[in-house]
Parts: structure tokens; C-alpha cells; sequence
């Protein structure tokens, strides 16, 4: 959530096809009557194409929040598939437990390049991108360090993300973009993890996700200038070792159309659309 890049975006996107935000729509199953005794109501997942198996879905960290709800969606949708609770992380950490064998259906990276890993070990294929996010700074609420943008880190206790993870690697982007060098108090291997120290109050700031602030009353949020150039792209893709390749493809769809884009936005994330 690995190397860093350069930039907030990936240098590979060879295997990447972008998906137009709002293109996909969920096909009507019209079940027409006919002559005779009454057949037997359909199943709710009958109605839904009749899936059944398991679902396992390994997400970036910033993604947990949308991607639980969805998860929710989808097991009302098809109640004849298990769907397990999402797993997240880092997602390097994430592709490289895919790559040694994790039991992962669908992986969603926060970052092209770290998907490309995985599309090259071979154990995902034809990712789309369907989601954007960009970096915020974080502060303790009542900001006591008085920190009003990325020069004052400098002499602040700030911690960042690793930089092989994509919130690391778009920070380090970000910093070196402001002409800002500074040692880290620490280096975190999530996003998640960072919001939560400096909630806490263990450091006077942070570099997070946008979405990773949506709703939170315990840190105070600043917009950094140069934001808007170092923006992430997450793709998604069903894994070359998925149980089932219906089911994975059906949540991937879930994902990239209209109801999943609708709850990727109330989480704050950007379109990924042109």
C-alpha cells in the first residue's frame, strides 16, 4: 500500500486499460412466465446469475472502508457465495502475498506500478484502473505544531509511509517535488497506520490519502500545494489462481460501474476517468 517511483504513477501501464467512470452498467435478467404449473421462484442468486463459491478480496489499505461496503453489496447480491472478510495492507505487501500463494480472488492495488508486479509474477491479469486518490497533510486535532504546509515539516516529528509503498513513494514524489527534505520520525507499512499515530498525538504530522480523512473529527486536514500533480491510480484484477473466475469477475464489475464508482466517491476518491 515495492521500490518507490519516481512519481505518484506507475512507469509500466502496458497491462493497464483505463475504464470510463459511469460506462459500465449491470444487465436486467428479465425471467419471462410460461404455460403450465408454476415453476419455482427463484433464489435470490438465481436472480443475480446464479453464482456460487467464494469470494476472497485483497485491497490497499486506503480502500478498506469502500470496499467493505461493497463487499456488503455483493453478498446481498449473490447470498450463494461466501464472501470473506476483506483482507488489507500495504499493497506491496499485499501483491507480494499473492505472488508466494495467498488465496486471493481479486486484488486492488493503490498503484499501477505495484500491479504491474503482480501481472508480471503472473498471478494477476487485465487490470483495470478505477479510482484516484492524492496526498493531504494530517496534524493532531488542534494542530500544536502549528504545521501550515509541507516547508514546516522540516523541523516537525513527522511520519510517513515506507517509501516501497505507494503512499511512501507518492510522499517522497510530493516532498521532493516542494524541495522539502526531512528525516521521518518513522515509516510506516500502511496508510492506516500513520493516520493513527498522529491521531494519537505521537507525531505532529502526516502524509496520507485524501479518502483516509473522510469523516474523521480526531486530525485537521491541509491541502498541500503540489497535491494535484502526484495523484495515484488503483487498478483491480481478478488473480490468475482465483477460485472462481465468474465470481472474482463479477465483483471487479461490481467495482467499475455505476454503484461501485457511487460509494468510491462518497469515500472520497477521485474518478479515474478522463
Amino acid at each position: 500500500m515495492t521500490g518507490a517511483p519516481s512519481t505518484g504513477r506507475a512507469r509500466s501501464r502496458r497491462h493497464i486499460r483505463p475504464v470510463t467512470i459511469g460506462a459500465l452498467a449491470a444487465a436486467a435478467v428479465i425471467l419471462s412466465g410460461c404455460a403450465g404449473p408454476a415453476p419455482t421462484s427463484p433464489s435470490p442468486g438465481s436472480a443475480q446469475g446464479g453464482l456460487t463459491g467464494s469470494l476472497t478480496v485483497y485491497a490497499a489499505a486506503s480502500l478498506q472502508s469502500a470496499f467493505d461496503d461493497l463487499l456488503t453489496v455483493f453478498a446481498e447480491e449473490h447470498p450463494d457465495v461466501a464472501v470473506q472478510p476483506l483482507v488489507t495492507d500495504g499493497s506491496s505487501a499485499l501483491a507480494t502475498q499473492i505472488i508466494e500463494g495467498a488465496p486471493a480472488d481479486v486484488f486492488a492495488s493503490a498503484d499501477e506500478r505495484i500491479m504491474q508486479q503482480a501481472v508480471d509474477a503472473g498471478v494477476a491479469a487485465d487490470p483495470v484502473v478505477f479510482a484516484a486518490n492524492t496526498l493531504v497533510l494530517v496534524t493532531p486535532t488542534g494542530n500544536p505544531a502549528g504545521i501550515a504546509g509541507l516547508a514546516d515539516l522540516v523541523d516537525a516529528m513527522v511520519v510517513l509511509c515506507e517509501p516501497d509503498v505507494p503512499c511512501g513513494a507518492a510522499s517522497r514524489t510530493l516532498l521532493q517535488n516542494a524541495g522539502v527534505s526531512l528525516t521521518p520520525a518513522s515509516l510506516e507499512q500502511n496508510v492506516t497506520a500513520v493516520v493513527t499515530k498522529v491521531a494519537a498525538g505521537e507525531a505532529d504530522a502526516g502524509l496520507v490519502y485524501a479518502t483516509d480523512v473522510v469523516g474523521r473529527d480526531d486530525v485537521e486536514v491541509i491541502v498541500p500545494g503540489g497535491a494535484a500533480d502526484v495523484v495515484n491510480l488503483y487498478p483491480i484484477a481478478v488473480t490468475t489462481g482465483a477460485a472462481s473466475d465468474e465470481v472474482a469477475r463479477a465483483f471487479v464489475d461490481l467495482v467499475t460501474g455505476p454503484e461501485g464508482q457511487r460509494v468510491l466517491a462518497d469515500a472520497g476518491f477521485a474518478s479515474a476517468g478522463p
